[in-house]
């Protein structure tokens, strides 16, 4: 990188940094409880680097487990107040909130890129996302309803009511790290629960300008001190909060190792998960297909995000007669796709998050090839361009080859080629994994075989549409080892809250159910 071009982006990265009052090459909490950050936190020192160069962009003091214990103390002593708060004011919160994300969108957006890497399109997407989940969750705060069911006694009615539930753990990762801990927290807090949110080591300064956001608009409202965020290592800090009997809650995001020792945790206590994990997505594209359309959704679903998506495309399933021309097809578009500085509004494919994750990347590569996969395209670490650049690869693979079933977090795409639809599901199920998958065809009864009980096993099945870009009213999850959890729309709210029967005698018997006679006169 030239001296010149060097100069231009450390001003770029001090602008960016000093919208959120940051300073490159400072120090800033990363612990905040009681609504204010809390300057004498006391865990390791962290340092997050801009993916695009290497360098580091800002230190962080991150929390220790009494800090985690305090921070859960704090959100249990407000959730007392918060769950009495009626829901559709908890709702007028959250709208607030929505619109302090929606006035820093850009600022938001520009800092997901530097120090995320993802390009600047989709960091405006993430931070819409957030905007757009805290509209949802502004409805949703006048829709918290239950239901009257039929009792078999008279004068008797049984209802079923949902109450708040209580303090909610947020653990998310790097690659959405606004928008899938939004799609909890905006939930959570209609639903009058109360957060501690231990977000990715590897993008802290997002999460600490997402906490400023929460303190400027919830402060002196009786929202104040409804947030915690503590930064620090997930053997430290997650764990802490796993263990802790005072969060019912642990809503995490992660790998599939991450969900087990979550899951673990949580029921050692007889707590409760909502786990988003791995995804070893496919897309089906028939020989019927619209080939434009698929084109489009393969290229996206695999290259966006630099293939760090838990929705990215990862299997291509070809049917035979297409097979050829379509991968010449995504070939021909991987050619075109401009590598380089995510803040640059050209670029379509930016860093991956760290050097871990360029080494995640050759060694799987070279562990693919090695298994009898045959590199169609790509494959190589862009030295030269300093940071974190990778090319997207493409590998012809078979079916049976082990790492097929493992979820290689890295722009890499496997292809297979299939003879039948019935086939083609087969190799979509036969994975581990269950969170999102996509079939491409013109024909109505392939389309419904597909959404079929006999079809796809993943939460997300799509026909004529990729694996990424799910809308937040949908609820959005997957099976299997992708954890089984629901986010976001629909009714996934009832998650974030604890569900109680009722029933009410309003006659002057005492009938017991199911005709049971107990005379005691």
């Amino acid at each position: 990188m030239s001296t010149k071009t060097a100069t231009g982006r450390e001003a770029m990265v001090r602008e960016i940094l000093a919208t959120f009052g940051m300073q490159a090459g400072g120090t800033v909490s990363g612990v905040a409880y009681g609504g204010r950050f809390k300057e004498d936190a006391g865990g390791a020192p962290l340092e997050t680097y801009d993916p695009t160069t290497g360098e580091v962009l800002a230190h962080v003091r991150t929390a220790t487990a009494d800090d985690v214990k305090r921070a859960v103390s704090a959100a249990h002593e407000s959730f007392a107040k918060w769950r009495v708060v009626p829901a559709p004011q908890r709702g007028e919160i959250v709208r607030r909130l929505g619109d302090g994300f929606r006035e820093r969108k850009e600022d938001l957006a520009r800092l997901i890129s530097l120090e995320n890497g993802k390009i600047l399109t989709e960091a405006r997407g993430e931070v819409q996302e957030v905007i757009d989940i805290c509209d949802l969750a502004v409805g949703q705060s006048r829709q918290l309803f239950g239901r009257e069911i039929a009792s078999e006694r008279r004068d008797h009615r049984l209802i079923e009511q949902w109450h708040p539930l209580g303090v909610v753990g947020i653990i998310s990762a790097f690659n959405f790290p606004l928008a899938v801990p939004g799609w909890g927290w905006a939930i959570a807090l209609v639903c009058g629960d109360t957060i501690v949110w231990k977000p990715s080591s590897l993008t802290p300064l997002i999460s600490i300008a997402a906490q400023q956001i929460f303190h400027s608009v919830t402060a002196g409202t009786d929202a104040e001190h409804v947030f915690s965020l503590v930064i620090g290592s997930g053997s430290t800090i997650g764990e802490a909060l796993v263990a802790d009997e005072r969060v019912p809650l642990i809503q995490a995001t992660g790998s599939c190792a991450l969900g087990e020792r979550v899951a673990a945790g949580v029921a050692k206590r007889s707590g409760r998960a909502i786990l988003e994990l791995g995804g070893n997505n496919a897309v089906i594209v028939m020989a019927d297909a619209d080939l434009k359309l698929a084109l489009r959704a393969v290229v996206f679903g695999s290259v966006g995000t630099a293939g760090q998506r838990c929705t990215s495309t990862r299997r291509l399933i070809l049917e035979r007669p297409i097979a050829s021309r379509f991968l010449e097809q995504v070939v021909h578009a991987y050619r075109t796709i401009g590598i380089g500085d995510p803040l640059d509004e050209k670029t379509l494919m930016g860093p991956v998050i760290s050097g871990s994750a360029v080494n995640d990347y050759t060694e799987g590569l070279a562990e693919m090839q090695r298994q009898g996969g045959k590199l169609i395209y790509g494959g190589k670490v862009l030295e030269e361009r300093g940071g974190y650049f990778v090319e997207p690869a493409i590998v012809k693979s078979a079916i049976d080859m082990p790492i097929v079933r493992e979820e290689v977090f890295a722009p890499i795409l496997h292809v297979f080629e299939v003879d039948s639809l019935e086939e083609a599901i087969a190799v979509n199920n036969s994975v581990p994994q269950g969170l999102s998958s996509g079939l491409f065809t013109t024909n109505l009864a392939a389309a419904e075989r597909w959404l079929s009980t006999a079809g796809s096993d993943c939460g997300i099945a799509n026909v004529n549409a990729g694996t990424s870009g799910a809308e937040i009213g949908g609820a959005f999850g997957g099976e299997k080892a992708t954890g089984g959890g629901r986010q976001a729309g629909s009714d996934a709210w009832k998650g974030y809250m604890r569900r109680q029967t009722c029933t009410i005698n309003y006659g002057t018997q005492l009938p017991l159910a199911q005709g049971v006679e107990f005379p005691v006169d």
